[in-house]
Parts: structure tokens; C-alpha cells; sequence
């Protein structure tokens, strides 16, 4: 007889036993299974099995059945090899597997739309010498990675259709990961529209409904073929005949998940073509210096789009905010006005670009400087339209008061911008245009969001006002003019990669401009002079790449070395303190007694250091192995601690 300790997928932590029925006896461990419980059937992993009897004192109930399950060989390996990395279990990822496939049906996020399918495309001279060097990878089974480093609007899409059309012409599936649910659904039509006639096309993700996730389950058991569209899930679904991963946008931080674990897309991506042995296509206008580092170590091919497909690139213009005599208004700029009001009179659009939503930053007395803020939260409150004041960690809104909470006097100070204020200033200036918002605030009403960027594209509107859910992935033929109100706001982030995320997102947005043509205007408005203004025009990319990477071999930063984070959490914010050093000192002292070179830095407190009332302290890792990382983390003796402890490897925001 044969026994199987399984661990229920409900979020139940204590192991289970139960009996293996007779036709059934075979290796169950990473299977997912239904069991008896109380009077329910209910999913569950097997962790372990046993021919002994376990030592128990009741009746051992019998399994009920055995869950159905793509074929896929290499899975179980691939969540093992991904579960060490992050320092989880195996047993994380079925979880969020059995959330999707087992959820009720929801309501429909985005609403459909229509797109006429385009006429066929002749790709240029160097989009199809791309396609000609990947497509033999397509065909051997082999780990295959490639960098496709092409300017924005250079038609990195047309290139990723014809690799998946082969790629399911030979019954294989496809997975191409997009950095956001809402680019996602956009190239989800896009090719539905395109390809859709040759290829079964399929999405997984926060937007996607219950019964499309369902169908696509069922596809898997089928091994039918498939692509695959999606945010973070995609690489976790178990696949009989994987052929092909694509990242586009790979440089993105959205690639890393928010919440502990922080599983990075990208990562957990090449970590499967590498297991499965097939060929990954990483596409972006701006690659990380990680990808590009890695990309010339290695010998991965790199190929690169010089050329826009239509259109030509635009002149980049620095204006400096500081300089009173250059304004009328203090956040629009008279170049910006004049270049405004010019687009407007030839009927052409207008991108304004904020790295920040709401109505301004933040709220302050005059009088004795107090600064309303979060009391659950780290952060100031936001000033939003009708008077409102909120926090984006946790939600909490409340009505911004007539005078200060300390001193009582009502004289209060809005400082900074935001997306909503902007649109007021530019409906004082240009009376008659029609101006729209899209920010984080509008994009989490995805129909809203998604009917408001259909409608610039359509020249409904004459400005849009956004923020980074505009700087990538669209494509606005009327768009010859982009500003940038704030560019130099996101460099003061205290994090070693602050350049380069801010120049990527400042090229990122300069590329919505001039696409289909001839001449475009991006005008940046900056409080400070900064080097990474000189690469903005983005054929100087890589000019930045080595200028970046000579600073972090300076300072002994990614990606010349390895670097992993440790977060600690409490409510109580004295206990976390003494934890934090109690524990930085324990890894000290192992990395000495081990003679290990790694370096280690803090415990600090984090720009957000409190959220929802929970405190946090970071201590952070370096060393040129990854591995001797891991086993550092892997020596805390984490139960003496009564903070939680987290790990995440090469974190990226």
C-alpha cells in the first residue's frame, strides 16, 4: 500500500495523509490531486510519498482521484530549479497555477474590439535577415537566446509574427510576455487581427476571463498549439511541446512581481528555455544593461534595427525649468507653449509625459511646514481633484482640511505636479483643445483606460496627459509633438540603477513621437542638467551603455557583480530595528567564518519604510556568485526571528 503527505492548495499549511488507491500506484510527488476533506472534495500537491504505514492515530482516508495534467517533462525540474532561486517552494507556483484554473467566472475587464486586418506586410532588409538568422533556431533543440535591440517603431512586432507562425507550423507553443495586462489585451488584438486566421491565440493574465483560462487548460491537456499571451503566469503553465519564448519590452521592471516573492518574468523565463533547450527572443529599444552585458559575456547574437519602419526620429530639444525668463507658467515651458500651440494650429497631437499622477505631490503649512501624510503609510498623501487627499500603497482617501492638523492656521502650500493639474493648466492655455488623461488612476478602470487610448489613436483627442502607461508598446501616427514636463524627477531614486531606468522611460515616451512622420519635436523639461540627457536620442544607447557600466564597475554594482535583497518586516517597528542588525550581524559574521567575498550593506530603511502599518528594513548582498548568495540566505535560522524575512534575487525596483 502506498501513501502520499500532500499539502492543500486553500492556503491550509499543515501536511495531510491519505491512501493511494490500487490504480494509482505510481510516483505521485508534484501532482496535483483531489482528496476527501470533510465532506468535500478539495485540490491538493503531493509533497512526499511513503510504502510505510505512518504512526497516526485515525483512519486513513483514500485519495479521490488524480487531477489531469498538461504533459510536460521538464516541469517539475524547471519549478525545482525556479523554487531554489527564490528560496521558495515548488508548492508557491502550483498555488497561483490553481487560483486561475479554479476561480469563478468574473466580469469582463476589457471590453472586446474590433480591428480590421492590415494588409500584408513586406518586411525590410533587416527585418528579415533577423528572421532568417533565428528562424534555423526554431528547428533544433537547442537553448537558443537572441537580443533584437531596435529603435522604437522599427517593426520588432513583424518580426515576432513571423517567428511564431513557424514556430506553430511545426505544432509547437509559443509564449510572448508583454510587461503589462493592459499591453497584453493591445497585442493580443493586434495579432488576432493579423494572425489569428493561422494561429490559436490564447491569454493568461489579470484581465483574461475564467472561462478563456479554463479553455486554455484544457488546449494544454490537448497539447494542442498554441500562443500564449500574458504578464507573469504564461512561464509558469506546464506545456507538452514548448517551441519558443518572446519578451518584448525585456528592459522592464514590471517584469518583476511586486509582492514576496518578487519572481522576475524575464529570469524565470530564461531559466525555462534553458531547461526545455529552445530559443528566447528578447526584444527592446532601450535593453537593460544586465541583458546587454550578459548578451556580449556569452556570445549571444545580438540584432539590431537601425531604422524606423515609417516615420523619421525626432529632435530632441532640453529646456531648463529653472530658467524663469523660458516660462509663462512655471511647469510649461514658452518652447513647450509655442510648440503646443503649433501642432494644435496643423491639427497634429500631443503627448505630455508625467511621472506622476494625481493633482500635486503633496500638501504643507506654510507656517510651521507640516506635510500631510499616510498614517499607515511612509508617504506623503497625494492632492487629488476635488480637494481629496490619498495614498497609492494602501488606498486610504481623506478630505484635504481647511487649515493645518498642528498648528491650525489655514494657509497650505500645494507643491509639485500631477497628471490632473497639468490637464487644468493646459485647458487654461489652449481653451479649445481637446485633452485627455491616462495614468495609473484611469488605467485601473481598464474599459475606461482602454476606450481613452483608442480615442487618441483615432484623433478623438488633441493632447494626452499620461504617465508610464503610455511610454511603450503604442503606436499614434498623428503624434508629433511629446513633453516632458519633470525628466530629472525619477533620478534622485535611491537605487543603483536610477539612470538607467529614467533614460530608458524618457526614450521610451520619445519614440511615440514621429512614427509616421517626418518631423517630431521632443522637448524635455528638466530642474537639473544631467549627463543621461546627452543619450536621449536613443541611436545613442549604446553610447550610454558603456558610459553606465564603467560607473557601476566604479561602485562594484550590477551588472558587474551580483546583487540580492533581504527585507525584513514588522509591525513593530523597534523589534524590526534590533532584528535587523541582530541578523546583519549574524551574516557577517558567516560570510568572516567562511572566508566568502561577498560585501554586505545595511540593514536601511527604505524610501517607503512603512506600508499598511507594516515597517520594513533592507539589507542588501553582493558577491560574483549567486550561488554563495543563496547559501548565505539559506544559513538564517529564520523561526529565532520574529520579523518575516524575504529574498530576492538581482532586484529590480
Amino acid at each position: 500500500m502506498q501513501y502520499i503527505h500532500v499539502k492543500l492548495l486553500n492556503g491550509f499549511t499543515q501536511s495531510l495523509t491519505y491512501a493511494v488507491p490500487p490504480d494509482l500506484q505510481k510516483n505521485l510527488v508534484g501532482s496535483i490531486v483531489k482528496v476527501p476533506l470533510k465532506e468535500r472534495l478539495v485540490w491538493a500537491y503531493v509533497v512526499a510519498q511513503t510504502d510505510t504505514l505512518p504512526a497516526v492515530s485515525f483512519t486513513i482516508k483514500t485519495m479521490h482521484s488524480l487531477e489531469p495534467f498538461p504533459g510536460d517533462d521538464i516541469y517539475k525540474q524547471f519549478l525545482a530549479q525556479l523554487a531554489y532561486y527564490y528560496t521558495v517552494t515548488p508548492l508557491h507556483f502550483i498555488k497561483r497555477l490553481a487560483a486561475f484554473i479554479t476561480q469563478k467566472e468574473q466580469e469582463e475587464l476589457f471590453a472586446p474590439t474590433t480591428t480590421a486586418a492590415p494588409h500584408p506586410v513586406m518586411l525590410t532588409h533587416e527585418q528579415q535577415a533577423i528572421v532568417d538568422a533565428l528562424e534555423s533556431a526554431l528547428t533544433h533543440a537547442a537553448f537558443a537566446p537572441a537580443l533584437i535591440h531596435g529603435v522604437t517603431g522599427s517593426g520588432k512586432t513583424e518580426i515576432y509574427k513571423q517567428l511564431i507562425t513557424k514556430t506553430i507550423a511545426q505544432g509547437k507553443t509559443v509564449i510572448l510576455l508583454l510587461p503589462e495586462v493592459s499591453l497584453a489585451v493591445h497585442f493580443e488584438q493586434i495579432l488576432k487581427a493579423s494572425i489569428g486566421h493561422a494561429v490559436s491565440i490564447m491569454s493568461f493574465h489579470s484581465a483574461t476571463k475564467a472561462k478563456e483560462k479554463k479553455l486554455l487548460w484544457q488546449a494544454l491537456l490537448a497539447q494542442q498549439p498554441l500562443l500564449i499571451i500574458g504578464v507573469h503566469i504564461p512561464i509558469m503553465l506546464p506545456i507538452a511541446k514548448l517551441g519558443l519564448i518572446i519578451i518584448d519590452e525585456e528592459h522592464d521592471p514590471g517584469y518583476q512581481e511586486k509582492k514576496h516573492p518578487k519572481i522576475n518574468t524575464k529570469e524565470a523565463a530564461l531559466l525555462r528555455a534553458q531547461l526545455y533547450k529552445i530559443p528566447i527572443v528578447l526584444g527592446s529599444a532601450t535593453p537593460s544593461l544586465a541583458t546587454l552585458h550578459t548578451a556580449r559575456a556569452k556570445g549571444w547574437p545580438i540584432f539590431t534595427l537601425h531604422k524606423r519602419f515609417a516615420g523619421q526620429f525626432p529632435e530632441i530639444q532640453t529646456v531648463l525649468l529653472t530658467n524663469k525668463e523660458r516660462r509663462t507658467n512655471f511647469w510649461i515651458t514658452k518652447a513647450l507653449q509655442a510648440a503646443i500651440a503649433d501642432r494644435l494650429a496643423k491639427k497634429e497631437q500631443v503627448i505630455i509625459f508625467l511621472n506622476r499622477r494625481g493633482y500635486s505631490f503633496f500638501v504643507q503649512c506654510k507656517e510651521c511646514s507640516f506635510i500631510f501624510e499616510c498614517a499607515a503609510c511612509s508617504v506623503s498623501l497625494t492632492l487629488h481633484q476635488n480637494n481629496q487627499l490619498a495614498c497609492h500603497y494602501c488606498g486610504y482617501v481623506q478630505q484635504l482640511p481647511s487649515h493645518c492638523t498642528a498648528c491650525k492656521k489655514n494657509d497650505l502650500l500645494k507643491k509639485g505636479i500631477g497628471t490632473q493639474q497639468v490637464v487644468s493648466i493646459l485647458q487654461q492655455l489652449f481653451a479649445h483643445a481637446r485633452i485627455a488623461r491616462a495614468d495609473l488612476d484611469v488605467s485601473s478602470k481598464k474599459k475606461i483606460w482602454q476606450q481613452t487610448m483608442e480615442d487618441f489613436a483615432n484623433g478623438s483627442y488633441d493632447i494626452i496627459v499620461g504617465t508610464q502607461t503610455i511610454t511603450k508598446g503604442f503606436h499614434f501616427p498623428n503624434v508629433t509633438l511629446v513633453g516632458m514636463l519633470w525628466a530629472d524627477l525619477n533620478l534622485h531614486f535611491p537605487m543603483y540603477n536610477a539612470a538607467e531606468t529614467s533614460l530608458q522611460q524618457l526614450i521610451q515616451v520619445a519614440g511615440r513621437a514621429g512614427r509616421e512622420r517626418p518631423d517630431s519635436t521632443v522637448i524635455i523639461q528638466t530642474m537639473m542638467e544631467h549627463p543621461i540627457f546627452k543619450y536621449v536620442h536613443e541611436i545613442d544607447y549604446l553610447k550610454f551603455y558603456e558610459y553606465e557600466l564603467c560607473n557601476r564597475s566604479k561602485a562594484n554594482y550590477p551588472p558587474i557583480t551580483r546583487l540580492v535583497e533581504i527585507e525584513l518586516k514588522n509591525v513593530d517597528e523597534a523589534i524590526l530595528e534590533q532584528e535587523a542588525h541582530a541578523l546583519a550581524q549574524v551574516l557577517m559574521q558567516t560570510i568572516t567564518q567562511q572566508k566568502n567575498d561577498i560585501s554586505l550593506l545595511g540593514p536601511a530603511k527604505p524610501p517607503v519604510s512603512k506600508i499598511k502599518n507594516t515597517h520594513a528594513r533592507k539589507i542588501y548582498l553582493k558577491s560574483n556568485s549567486l550561488t554563495a548568495l543563496i547559501a548565505l540566505f539559506k544559513t538564517i535560522n529564520q523561526p529565532q526571528f520574529s520579523s518575516a524575512i524575504f529574498f530576492t534575487p538581482n532586484p529590480s525596483n
